[in-house]
């Protein structure tokens, strides 16, 4: 089983306390990158949020949207001081008596002195919170998981088609190569003889010319090489987990390998094989570039 390094998940966990709202999404990137947005007052969590994370995912760069609200009516508690609004009533009173001054005080008016009202939040509920919130990351984060594996099946799916196809092209250039010798061989026998006529050729020098070529244009190590690589990525991609580094590893390998092949054939079949062979190898590369 592999994942795709592009994922959503959302969930929601709500109750009569509180309501968490929690989205993330993915794309692709080399190493984990989590970006967390929520209010204020989950900060304290961060940590704990990051550390449930990292049993999901490895690698990508995810942004993660947590929203929060308070559901109980009592979250704020309100107080009335009885002794601190007595003495502004006090010398308020005492103020009209010393100066002559109308009586005009309202409740209205007194309300709004210093700390006769205080407003106070209830004590934070760590532990309820932090259960509604982990159980909606968890949520979120499992329904992530599970885009990220459908598409990584699909990925399996198509890297798998395309490494048969090249197994395809490197055994077509594993039975043309002998024969492009034997080619030349001949062509090389016919150029002398139209040359010389009816003189008998030097076997020895026509076989020493023939060996040279034949060594400058082998490919079987490179062959040998690629057919490896194509078998062991079948097998790292059958075996699943956290395989994105190891295959962009070996599609790297394969490209050399490719890359050699075309630089030693003089035949045009083994040419356009090749070149065949590094296209494949380049698609390869970008689908793995979506591997967690």
């Amino acid at each position: 089983m592999i994942k795709s390094m592009t994922g959503f998940g959302r969930c929601e966990v709500a109750d009569a306390e509180r309501k968490v709202t929690v989205e993330m999404k993915s794309v692709n990137h080399r190493y984990l990158d989590v970006n967390i947005k929520m209010p204020k007052k989950l900060n304290f969590f961060e940590a704990a949020i990051r550390n449930v994370l990292k049993e999901y995912m490895q690698r990508g760069k995810v942004d993660i949207f947590i929203t929060y609200e308070e559901m109980a009516s009592d979250s704020v508690s309100i107080q009335y001081n009885k002794d601190v609004a007595g003495k502004y009533l006090g010398y308020l009173r005492q103020m009209a008596q010393d100066f002559g001054l109308e009586d005009d005080i309202r409740v209205s008016t007194l309300s709004r002195y210093p700390e006769v009202f205080t407003m106070d939040e209830v004590q934070i509920d760590e532990e309820g919170i932090w259960k509604s919130l982990e159980k909606a990351v968890r949520g979120a984060a499992e329904g992530f998981v599970e885009t990220r594996i459908k598409e990584g099946d699909n990925l399996c799916r198509d890297l798998l088609a395309k490494l048969d196809e090249m197994s395809g092209h490197v055994a077509f250039i594993e039975e043309r190569s002998p024969i492009i010798v034997a080619e030349y061989r001949k062509k090389i026998t016919d150029r002398i003889q139209d040359l010389l006529g009816e003189t008998q050729v030097d076997e020895g020098r026509l076989l020493t010319e023939v060996t040279i070529f034949a060594d400058k244009v082998c490919v079987d190590e490179e062959l040998v090489r690629l057919n490896s690589h194509i078998v062991t990525m079948k097998q790292i991609l059958t075996g699943g987990g956290s395989i994105g580094r190891k295959l962009d590893f070996l599609a790297q390998e394969m490209n050399r390998e490719a890359n050699t092949t075309l630089s030693k054939t003089t035949d045009l079949e083994i040419s356009n094989c090749g070149i065949e062979l590094k296209t494949l190898i380049e698609k390869i590369r970008e689908q793995i570039q979506n591997i967690e």
